[in-house]
């Protein structure tokens, strides 16, 4: 690996990268396409790292620009999400094993719901090698010391789930473990680019009508975990 590149869609989701790269020093910040890319170096790591905006759209075109413009040749795309699957709580983590859009919907004309007219794959694998070096971090860090990790399938929509008919009818087209707003838009941006990635995400809700109402309360710790698990993974990286 060349060039790390992180993408998260907020401010929290970002921030204690960007602390740590600014500790490190030498970091210069391009505004490119209204996102400002941020790189530096973290330990050995070479590091390209982007608040990219809430939803598919801008998270694809960060990504895109990540890999064309940045020269990325791996992307991680790290924040929070709902759980989806049987057994996970707030605060546990989820990396995915494939990614795909709960709201792609082209059953009308013969399609199976989530799956994209037209394209060879639309349940975007991710990076295995990644998925492993990940597995072994995550006992490191204090933050992790009662919280599960699990790999699967993340389903990404431009939809807040906050609705338990709604959470039930993604579980049925795609069971997922979990659900949020970008992930897999960066996975299609990466599967169409053959750049390797992986989808990192610790739950903040339970994508049900408690979601709202707990979602604003956990968003900054759950993002600080990942944010934890990524320097911790940074670490690692020769």
């Amino acid at each position: 690996m060349k060039k790390l590149g992180i993408i998260g869609a907020m401010e929290c989701e970002v921030k204690i990268i960007l602390d740590a790269l600014a500790q490190g020093g030498n970091v210069s910040h391009t505004n490119a396409g209204g996102t400002i890319y941020h790189e530096g170096k973290i330990g050995s790591a070479e590091i390209v790292l982007a608040k990219s905006g809430v939803g598919k759209v801008n998270a694809a075109l960060c990504a895109q620009r990540m890999i064309l413009q940045f020269g990325a040749d791996f992307i991680i795309n790290s924040g929070i999400a709902g759980a989806m699957g049987a057994g996970l709580g707030v605060f546990d983590v989820v990396l995915s094993s494939d990614a795909l859009y709960h709201d792609m919907d082209a059953s009308a004309f013969g399609y199976k719901s989530t799956e994209i007219p037209q394209m060879e794959c639309s349940d975007f694998p991710a990076d295995n090698d990644m998925i492993e070096k990940i597995k072994r971090v995550f006992p490191l860090i204090p933050e992790s010391a009662g919280h599960k990790l699990a790999v699967g399938r993340i389903a990404s929509g431009d939809q807040f789930v906050a609705d338990k008919n709604q959470k039930e009818r993604i579980k049925e087209i795609c069971a997922p473990l979990c659900v949020e707003m970008e992930g897999a838009a960066v996975a299609h941006a990466c599967f169409l680019n053959k750049t390797p990635f992986v989808i990192m995400r610790t739950l903040s809700d339970m994508a049900d009508d408690t979601a709202e109402s707990t979602y604003n309360f956990n968003e900054e710790v759950a993002a600080n975990l990942s944010g934890a698990i990524l320097l911790e993974l940074l670490k690692q990286i020769r």
